[in-house]
């Protein structure tokens, strides 16, 4: 190789056939799939370095129904609707299933070699908390770049021109990199060493000849794949029985003051007037192009849904949507717990709204230990970063969390099994998770202080009296919505 991204390592596959490695790997494959263990590879480089013919080498022996390829530079238009990491999170592979990328989420990373030093660093700061959170949930990661010097490309760029695929192997970049290949190549090699993480390392590949690279490939992935599944596999060993030191926690829901109440005439009043002015920011976040994420959590028959209710009752039902979250499916199971929920995220002017949400993996499934100590634990941050990903969006992340004592839950459970309209609301499963109150405050508090920042700050709502609860959500709402739009209103100014 002749330009500076070269790397000296020693080519260790070319003895072997590419049939033989393919073959290799597809048993390594299978093994990964019965031990449930996902895996990502990520196919990058100059363009027209033969990231299809090596595509194609890797999935010459794997079975066809466990793995899948995306090429991520579609629909871009849509992308920027939402925020930058939600199209890598949608496309996250499955636990036993492989996922290739041809391109990935470095793409617009790699291509866009005027990116300030803010802008490369807000992106590789979002690509590093996904790779970081997949390799925590025991994902295998592979990353390889494919380099090519600018005699090879220019060569390959004019057969693709003489032949009958220009329009689906060409387009305006392959011509690009080539006039500008040296800034391309400054810009790559900043890029790959950026992005190089001790957990999801790059592997550079002279793709000159683009059977060697092949070769290469092939042998490299059995590598990494092989000290993936030995790392997984010790992993999960020594999460069986994990445990942690305790933690003190501050009683945030015991200093609340239940007793709060709103006069009949009063709540009328105040309700009409909040409603008119909740329908009003929300249409001002859509002709503004501002999302907005919404969590509703609390103690069960606290009255999340209720104050949902009165909080969108006049808004136009086209720009919300209302998630009510219970357990995972199977599809949903079968990838990592955040998946479900970036499949949720609404665009640009619109908003979802999440009756319960991720924070369950701090609560239900720490309590019921669903989900093992090392997992929730961790989940603390990891759902922090999702909420900044969104904010740094642009995008509004207000989370309310409604309480009630033990009391007015018990009396709310009765009436419930008492009234043929609300017995569907009251399962077994609430009278199980009634018996662990203590566990479950701990819990909530622990989520409580580690959640709350000022990006996505938490809203204790009092809820003994619906009226109040739903008055205090409202005015709560108001107050955070109003106060957000000021903030992006003098960030533009500024920025002018």
């Amino acid at each position: 190789m002749s330009n500076s991204i070269s790397t000296d390592r020693e080519l260790k596959f070319q003895d072997f056939k590419r049939s033989e490695l393919a073959k290799r790997l597809g048993r390594v494959a299978r093994i990964c799939n019965d031990l449930s263990i996902p895996i990502l590879i990520i196919v990058d480089g100059w363009e027209s370095s033969g990231r299809g013919y090596v595509i194609k080498d890797l999935k010459r022996e794997l079975i066809a129904k466990k793995f899948d390829v995306e090429v991520l530079d579609k629909d871009e238009k849509l992308d920027k609707k939402y925020p930058f990491i939600r199209k890598f999170w949608i496309n996250v592979p499955q636990k036993g299933h492989i996922k290739i990328f041809d391109r990935s989420f470095y793409y617009k990373l790699f291509e866009k070699k005027d990116l300030t030093d803010k802008q490369i660093e807000k992106r590789v700061d979002s690509i590093k908390s996904i790779e970081k959170i997949l390799y925590d949930d025991q994902t295998i990661i592979l990353k390889f770049f494919l380099n090519i010097d600018k005699d090879v490309q220019k060569e390959r760029i004019e057969n693709i021109e003489d032949s009958e695929k220009e329009d689906f192997y060409l387009d305006g970049l392959d011509k690009d990199q080539q006039e500008h290949y040296d800034q391309y190549e400054k810009h790559f090699k900043k890029m790959l060493e950026i992005t190089d993480f001790p957990y999801s390392r790059w592997d550079i590949i002279d793709s000159n000849d683009r059977k060697e690279a092949s070769k290469e490939v092939l042998g490299l992935a059995i590598d990494r794949i092989t000290q993936g599944m030995e790392r997984v596999v010790r992993q999960r060993e020594e999460n069986k029985n994990s445990k942690r030191p305790e933690r003190e926690i501050k009683p945030i829901l015991q200093n609340i003051d239940l007793t709060k109440t709103i006069e009949k005439k009063e709540y009328k009043k105040r309700k009409k007037e909040l409603q008119k002015q909740v329908e009003k920011l929300m249409y001002k976040y859509y002709q503004k192009g501002i999302s907005q994420v919404l969590v509703f959590e609390g103690v069960d028959a606290a009255g999340k849904d209720g104050a949902i209710e009165r909080l969108i009752e006049k808004v136009d039902p086209r720009l919300y949507t209302v998630y009510g979250i219970s357990a995972p499916s199977k599809e949903e199971d079968s990838r990592n717990y955040l998946w479900r929920f970036y499949t949720k995220l609404p665009q640009d002017g619109y908003v979802s709204i999440f009756s319960r949400s991720w924070y369950g993996r701090v609560m239900v499934e720490r309590v019921e230990g669903f989900a093992k100590t090392n997992e929730w634990d961790r989940a603390y941050d990891e759902m922090l970063e999702m909420e900044r990903q969104i904010y740094k969006h642009g995008s509004l992340v207000l989370k309310f969390f409604v309480t009630i004592d033990k009391e007015e839950q018990l009396q709310r459970f009765k009436d419930r099994q008492r009234e043929p309209d609300k017995q569907y609301k009251i399962t077994d499963e609430d009278w199980r998770n009634r018996d662990k109150w203590d566990d479950y405050i701990i819990a909530m508090n622990e989520m409580l202080e580690r959640t709350n920042v000022d990006y996505a700050p938490w809203i204790v709502v009092p809820g003994n009296q619906k009226k109040y609860a739903r008055i205090k959500v409202m005015e709560e709402y108001v107050k955070y919505a109003t106060k957000h739009l000021e903030e992006l209103e003098n960030k533009e100014s500024k920025e002018k």
